[in-house]
């Protein structure tokens, strides 16, 4: 697997970290977060020390669909972009007629880091609704990821300038829980909620494991697409993120599961209190990343990195713990 040369990204990475800690110096966040105390149940990195020169980490993460009616999406993402309705259609035979199938992401990022350049980052979470399988580039071919909106941690400088970067429209929020992807409720299910506070913006999940994965209407070769499309928000500049589902921490006893449950939002393109669905289905699925920064779009024309076997797909991991 090629992996793209990470010199921009590092120094982009360096101002990154050096402006965060002169953001953080005297503001309201507490020691304790600053410090790193508060404590994730996520596994560590295990790519950190195979990519030295590489910005690795650990998504763990809710992915779900929401499927939109196809004029509406046309009317929300930006008229320069095409659909590729075929693409989403190959990997979803029986998605119904007229429909878009938006991607609700809420993840915690953990373990970032830089190893040969010793630079480390703080853990943080972020959710938004994301456009995937976009002709970004106008080839009929390649599929983009629009990812205009993100509710990230507050106390992460970093990521909220990394963000917002790309273009993104991005609010400071508190997370329920502040240290995980999700927190278990005596119910059995699992609850996640970020709030924005500067905004009325808010995303609600509360999702339960499928005792039948088979139920699930939507295949792990979905999410493994989605997740491994160049994301952008403004086209300025893309993000290719290289998600990998083929290493020891989402195989096996912690293998993907296939989820159902409730979202509300108050959020892009959904505002209003009548956003709200009961009968979501999508996965829950933690996966270490290869990521390479404010990349040239143009460069990823043909890319072929949408869930292996691809770029995306790296037989000497199966062994990484």
């Amino acid at each position: 697997m090629a992996l793209r040369h990470p010199v921009l990204q590092i120094f982009a990475v360096v101002l990154l970290v050096l402006s965060s800690a002169f953001l953080n110096r005297g503001s309201g966040t507490s020691v304790e977060v600053q410090a790193g105390v508060c404590v994730s149940h996520d596994r560590p990195n295990p790519l950190a020390e195979t990519f030295p020169n590489n910005a690795t980490g650990v998504l763990n993460a809710t992915l779900a669909i929401i499927p939109i009616p196809l004029d509406m999406a046309r009317r929300l993402i930006p008229p320069q972009y095409g659909i590729l309705e075929k693409a989403y259609r190959a990997l979803l035979p029986d998605f119904p007629a007229g429909m878009y199938p938006v991607m609700l992401h809420a993840a915690h990022d953990h373990d970032i880091q830089f190893r040969a350049y010793g630079i480390t980052l703080d853990d943080f979470s972020r959710v938004g609704f994301e456009f995937p399988f976009l002709d970004l580039l106008g080839d009929g071919h390649s599929s983009f990821r629009w990812a205009p909106v993100q509710l990230i941690s507050a106390t992460s400088s970093v990521a909220l300038e990394g963000s917002r970067a790309y273009g993104t429209i991005v609010s400071p929020a508190e997370y329920e829980p502040v240290c995980d992807a999700y927190r278990a409720l005596p119910n059995g299910a699992t609850y996640f909620k970020a709030t924005s506070l500067s905004s009325p913006e808010f995303i609600e999940l509360e999702m339960l494991r499928l005792r039948r994965p088979t139920l699930n209407p939507y295949p792990l070769d979905l999410f493994k697409n989605i997740t491994n499309q160049p994301t952008f928000a403004n086209a300025t500049k893309c993000d290719n993120m290289i998600r990998l589902f083929n290493t020891s921490m989402s195989t096996g006893d912690f293998a993907p599961v296939s989820v159902q449950g409730r979202v509300s939002a108050n959020t892009f393109p959904f505002h209003g209190s009548g956003s709200r669905w009961t009968d979501v289905y999508g996965i829950q699925v933690a996966t270490p990343f290869i990521e390479n920064n404010y990349l040239d779009c143009q460069d990823m024309k043909g890319y072929e990195g949408t869930g292996g076997p691809g770029d995306s797909f790296i037989q000497t991991t199966n062994d990484i713990m």
